[in-house]
């Protein structure tokens, strides 16, 4: 099963998105937000495997609007670039075009989810503080606790006030987010008024879930996305 690429009107110009649905009726809607590689194939995978299990899932093109396009994962300084314009604000309103069109479609928002990766695991975050969606989960998002780019400040502080059910995994070997930072963050959450976990893979890097990358780990993989998919009994 593939999906199709879209494009959706937003204040900062067309944004593509790729967009899988199942056969017959889509169980809820997940938005799948991309790493800092852009929606690459291992992105539009991601949807491919949600919309086998059943749900609408979509990833939006949040790098449009410094002209979008990937990057390879051995090559970072290809990535930067492509953050041009980009900070919170954007983010929130491209996740929100995404909302938009599943609602127009009959997914009202308790019955839509998100999950993004690297980025898109503290992106998840983001929407989970200031979204009142059905679910949320984030894989390896670095950024939560500890600042790393001048537009995406620590959202550590907006745990208690999480709006939406947030799932957090994280691999011990993720020389990137520390483990400290990974328990600060678990600390932080006891206080939340919604339901939250976070999950740490003891043998996991950064990257683990992604089998293209050389720090796959398939049994950390294996559990991450059970998880993520049950993480869906949150969607009503």
């Amino acid at each position: 099963m593939t999906g199709i690429t879209i494009e959706l009107d937003t204040r900062d110009g067309f944004m593509p998105v790729y967009d899988a649905a199942p056969d017959g009726e889509a169980r809820g809607a997940i938005v799948v937000i991309q790493e800092a590689f852009g929606v690459n194939e291992h992105i539009e995978s991601i949807c491919d495997s949600l919309a086998e299990s059943g749900y609408r899932a979509a990833a939006p093109h949040v790098f449009h609007r410094s002209g979008g396009g990937t990057a390879p994962y051995d090559d970072f300084a290809k990535v930067l670039p492509m953050f041009e314009g980009l900070d919170d604000a954007g983010l929130l309103v491209d996740i929100d075009a995404v909302i938009d069109l599943f609602c127009r479609d009959g997914f009202d928002e308790p019955r839509i989810g998100t999950v993004g990766f690297c980025m898109g695991g503290r992106f998840s975050f983001l929407v989970a503080a200031r979204r009142t969606i059905g679910a949320a989960v984030g894989f390896y998002g670095g950024g939560i606790v500890t600042q790393r780019f001048p537009q995406f400040p620590s959202l550590i502080g907006e745990s208690a006030t999480l709006k939406t059910p947030w799932l957090g995994l994280f691999g011990d070997e993720d020389t990137g987010i520390p483990i400290d930072d990974v328990e600060a963050l678990r600390g932080a959450l006891a206080a939340a008024s919604v339901d939250t976990d976070i999950v740490r893979y003891p043998d996991a890097g950064h990257g683990f879930n992604c089998d293209v990358r050389d720090a796959y780990h398939a049994e950390s993989a294996a559990d991450a996305w059970k998880r993520t998919l049950d993480f869906d009994s949150h969607l009503r």
